[in-house]
């Protein structure tokens, strides 16, 4: 805790100035040995180090701490690595998203998106799914993230999602299972992730990415798979704030042996099906 971080200061401040006395000089203690020094200093060196790095670490209480992921000392280290691994799969995505062009156009989808790809280092190949929804931001926010244990009540393709763990308001640490199907080529996979929101002015980003902290035990029937990286952008539609531009990164290890080709196909479809339910899910609740 903070406390402990404070008090901890302090108890290195006690024993560098007990050091400090028994350096030489004028108004000091005799001089030590040449191999005194040398240990005085190491050890010193080494307290003013951690001391350095509690300071730091303990913010200023100057005021009243607000609400939110603001102060470190709120988290474990587990917590903050969460939080880290949201971080660095926002920066990932928009790094792609502002410097990529080079989408080769993959095909339309019945629902109104465009499906465009590249290959990427680090990530292989990238979906990126683009469609305009007749709902405000702030609806597909709650839909997308803050109810997200609710997918599967109106995505089929989910039998099971599970918040394992809130770090903050802004990242999730959850299970999600997909639902059998019958004469499916990829068959039943799990994914253990972290789930982060990231805001940038009027835009919100919904990351996602594998984690292997702590990680949930195989499940019977199913096979681990992994997102290297998914990203949904929400963007209020220029002029029309009660429409949202839907744009999706998503680039997934569906492990096992499957032919590239088979994933290829798959993974666009998957973003189709979930725009689709997504839609209908929209649709319902919109009516009085």
């Amino acid at each position: 805790s903070c406390t402990m971080l404070q008090a901890t200061a302090k108890l290195c401040c006690g024993i560098a100035h007990d050091h400090l006395r028994r350096l030489p000089g004028k108004y000091f203690s005799p001089p030590l040995q040449p191999q005194e020094k040398r240990t005085e200093k190491r050890a010193l060196k080494a307290m003013l180090r951690v001391l350095f790095t509690l300071v730091c670490l303990t913010p200023v209480a100057t005021s009243p701490e607000p609400a939110g992921d603001i102060s470190p000392c709120h988290f474990s280290r587990v917590d903050l690595s969460y939080i880290a691994q949201g971080e660095r799969a926002l920066q990932q995505a928009l790094s792609i998203l502002q410097q990529h062009t080079s989408w080769q156009t993959e095909t339309k989808l019945d629902v109104g998106a465009v499906v465009s790809s590249a290959t990427l280092p680090g990530l292989g190949k990238v979906f990126r799914t683009e469609v305009v929804l007749a709902v405000p931001v702030a609806q597909l926010h709650r839909e997308l993230f803050e109810k997200i244990e609710q997918m599967p009540q109106w995505n089929p393709t989910l039998s099971h999602v599970k918040v394992l763990q809130h770090v903050g308001t802004d990242t999730l640490v959850t299970h999600e299972v997909t639902a059998p199907s019958p004469g499916n080529l990829v068959g039943q996979r799990d994914f253990v992730s972290v789930r982060h929101c990231g805001r940038r002015k009027t835009e919100i980003y919904l990351v996602g990415t594998a984690t292997h902290i702590e990680p949930l035990p195989l499940q019977e029937g199913c096979i681990r798979a992994e997102s290297r990286l998914s990203c949904i952008v929400l963007q209020p539609l220029a002029g029309d704030p009660a429409r949202t531009r839907f744009t999706w990164l998503l680039s997934m290890d569906l492990k096992g042996w499957i032919p590239v080709s088979v994933v290829n196909r798959v993974l666009p479809q998957s973003q189709a099906d979930f725009i689709k339910h997504l839609c209908q899910h929209l649709s319902v609740t919109a009516c009085p």
